[in-house]
Formats: structure tokens, sequence, C-alpha cells
């Protein structure tokens, strides 16, 4: 299935794609970092159930999308606008998982009338966030992907291209990697079969054209976002397994406590990808 194609205000495109229920409730729905549109959702028949027209897309540089050098968080908000006005909705929700996360928090401070709920799993906090220790109990590969974000740009830009390829060719590697430093929830949801080909896929299609829309996450991360934390207005449902360590718990509970509306549920035993079984109870939430 070919994704539709949505024009910028700046003559990029973006790659759309949309799943559930045509006539539902209007959700965007952020994939992680790296990812991409066709990332971890419900089926379509949860979506039915739902009531739900999920929406996603290629953040800039992954998948079919075009790149935005030097993007902050914050422009992801202009896109799911773009987006937004091409459907002709005017009110919408957002979900947010992993690197998904940040970039749906600033859909819920930089779009006021227009999103009403955003809902954000296994986020991280922003890189300057006051009185948070941003590297504790974080997995050494990313420590060591964001310190080389903040040391030398240039650098982890070659870097990063490099994995990226070896990721395309073969994406297992990249769950081979990873296998070393999950934590035993993720283990178990990364075993199974299903799961596995889907990542995959994810993968192979985030870095169809190159590793930009990678390189520009982690360097987003790393600088300001564009926005504060203060600034979202909209109804947030915060999510964190207590045992992330990709996203370690206390940037949620950063959250928690700088976002005016925001309500935190943090579940025992639970790590990073435990995040995909929570989907179907975030996009119920957001589309309420």
């Amino acid at each position: 299935m070919q994704p539709r194609l949505v024009k910028t205000a700046d003559g990029r495109k973006l790659a759309v794609e949309t799943f559930g229920y045509p006539a539902g409730k209007p959700v965007f729905l952020l994939h992680g970092t790296p990812g991409s549109r066709i990332g971890p959702t419900p089926r379509s028949t949860v979506l039915y159930n739902l009531g739900v027209r999920l929406i996603a897309f290629d953040r800039p540089g992954y998948g079919g999308s075009d790149r935005l050098q030097g993007r902050q968080v914050a422009a992801a908000a202009a896109d799911v606008q773009a987006i937004a006005d091409e459907f002709g909705l005017a009110r919408f929700a957002v979900v947010g998982r992993s690197g998904g996360g940040p970039h749906a928090l600033a859909c819920g401070a930089l779009l006021p009338g227009r999103v009403h709920r955003v809902a954000v799993l296994v986020s991280l906090a922003p890189w300057d966030a006051e009185g948070l220790d941003w590297y504790g109990g974080m997995t050494p590969s990313n420590v060591r992907d964001y310190r080389a974000a903040e040391r030398d740009h240039q650098r982890i830009a070659a870097t990063m291209e490099l994995r990226a390829r070896r990721i395309r060719d073969d994406p297992a590697t990249l769950l081979a990697g990873l296998r070393r430093e999950l934590r035993g929830s993720d283990r178990a949801v990364v075993s199974d079969a299903g799961i596995r080909r889907m990542l995959q896929r994810n993968y192979r299609e985030a870095f169809r054209q190159n590793a930009d829309g990678w390189i520009d996450d982690v360097l987003a991360f790393t600088t300001d976002w564009g926005f504060k934390a203060q600034d979202v207005t909209a109804a947030t449902w915060l999510w964190h397994g207590a045992d992330d360590a990709f996203s370690p718990v206390d940037h949620s509970r950063w959250l928690a406590t700088h976002i005016p509306d925001a309500t935190l549920f943090l579940e025992p035993g639970a790590a990073h990808f435990s995040s995909f079984r929570v989907l179907t109870a975030a996009l119920k939430w957001a589309a309420g």
C-alpha cells in the first residue's frame, strides 16, 4: 500500500498512512526512534471497535518523508497541522510512543484548540530539564549516542549512517544489539516472532532512504525543544514502565510535575517495549 503524500508549507513531502475506522475519531500516532509510519499499531479490528481513525506519518528524514535539516522537536506540530489541514480535521488527539513522545507533547503545546488530548508512552523529558539527572538509569548505548550528539554533530552523523545501512540490510541486527540491554519484560515482548517481524519491517522502512531521520531525532532531543513542558495545555496521559532503561522512568515523573494537566501511570515490572500492549488503552483514552 502506497502512503499518501502531504505537502507542507515549505514544500516538503510527508508520507502518511491511515488505519482503522475511516469515519472514526482522528488520532495521530507518532512513531518511536528510529521508526516509521508502519511501526507498532493495534489491529484494524481493534481500531474499528474503538471507533478510531489512526493517522501515522514518517517524521522528516524517515521512510518516505523529506528531511527537515536542523529541526527542533517543536517542528512536529507544524507537520501534524499540515496533515490535519489536508484531511480537513479541526480537532484531534495525538499519541506518541518513545521518541514520538516529545513530538506529541509539541503538538499539545503548540496547537491549542486543535489538540484536545495527548497520550505519551515511555517518553524522554527535555534535555535541559531542571532538577532531572537526564542520563540517570539510562542504558549505555543510549548514553553513548546522546553524549556523542552533544559533543560532535558531524561525527555522530557519520557513525549513525553506517549503523543505519547495516540495519537496513539486516534489521535483525538492531534487535540483536538491543537484546544485551533488554530487561526481563522486554525480552519477553521481543521474543514474540510476530513482534520481531513487525519491528524488522519498521526499521527497514525507517532507513529506506538513509539515516537522516534518526540523526535528526537524536540531535533534536539533545538541544532546546522549542517549547516548554509548561506550555502543554491539552489533557495529558503519561505511561511508563518502572523498569525502563531506554527512556528512564524519572523522565515521565519530571513531565508529570511540569505539565499542567497531566496524569501519570507507572507500571511495576514493565519496561520499554511493554508500551506496545498499552497502545490500545492510550488510543482509547485519547479518542475519548
